[in-house]
């Protein structure tokens, strides 16, 4: 088991609920068009699928897709949607996990590369994602760059939402790159709010290319979205595409 946080059972059973507007079709389009295109006529496999806001309507697309997930909350309500036979997944952390056969695609959304908590995990999971793909199949990862540079002097918080329902901020421990979420959300209509939180740590760009290189993978593109824009020092996120030799 690596350090990743477990899903918890309440938490799996809300997270489409609190993830709807990302697993819109119109947020999704310019995902599953990246994902697709890098697929081609191969298989793809998602780590940490969750409940497969991504994997299920990839597999929609046409495209097969396998999963590996830490938490069996998050698998079980990825069951609901499809079955077995359908998108495979494997119980397991993403870092150390295999499944049979070889991909053209593996990729890893929404900053879930910063579950894992220590920079060798981290390793591992490229380690990983190059030993489950077939030369020239590529290895996506998608990830926030770390707003350091909105911290004020002294200070170690961030806010990242401040909305009527929800309160969100990150505070930061530089000395080991870790950060932890913080959430205040409104539960219901009676004023009262649900607090939680969960560890992170955060890795640069160019931290993420020498992981790729120790795993034998080469740095093949850099966007600033999944609408391929380009990346800039401006950028607040990138999606990045790194190439198993063939």
């Amino acid at each position: 088991m690596t350090s990743s946080e477990l899903w918890t059972r309440a938490t799996a059973e809300r997270y489409d609920a609190e993830e709807s507007e990302r697993s819109s079709p119109a947020f999704l389009g310019p995902t599953l068009d990246f994902l697709a295109e890098l697929a081609g006529d191969g298989r793809a496999l998602e780590f940490a699928v969750g409940t497969g806001r991504v994997g299920v309507p990839l597999r929609e697309r046409g495209v097969p897709v396998v999963g590996i997930e830490l938490s069996e909350h998050m698998a079980a309500v990825l069951r609901r949607k499809v079955d077995e036979e359908t998108l495979p997944v494997a119980v397991g952390d993403m870092a150390t996990t295999t499944v049979p056969g070889k991909f053209s695609l593996v990729y890893l959304v929404y900053n879930t590369i910063t579950n894992l908590l220590t920079q060798d995990e981290q390793v591992e999971c490229f380690r990983n994602a190059a030993r489950h793909l077939a030369p020239g199949g590529r290895f996506v990862v998608e990830l926030e760059v770390p707003p350091l540079r909105f911290l004020p002097p002294g200070q170690v918080a961030v806010p990242f939402d401040v909305s009527e329902r929800h309160l969100g901020f990150d505070t930061f421990d530089l000395a080991e790159q870790i950060l932890v979420s913080h959430h205040l959300t409104r539960d219901g209509d009676d004023g009262r709010y649900r607090r939680g939180e969960s560890r992170h740590r955060y890795a640069w760009p160019a931290e993420l290319d020498l992981m790729a290189r120790l795993a034998g993978l080469e740095r093949e593109r850099r966007v600033a979205d999944w609408s391929g824009e380009p990346f800039t020092e401006d950028s607040a996120k990138h999606v990045s595409v790194w190439r198993k030799p063939v």
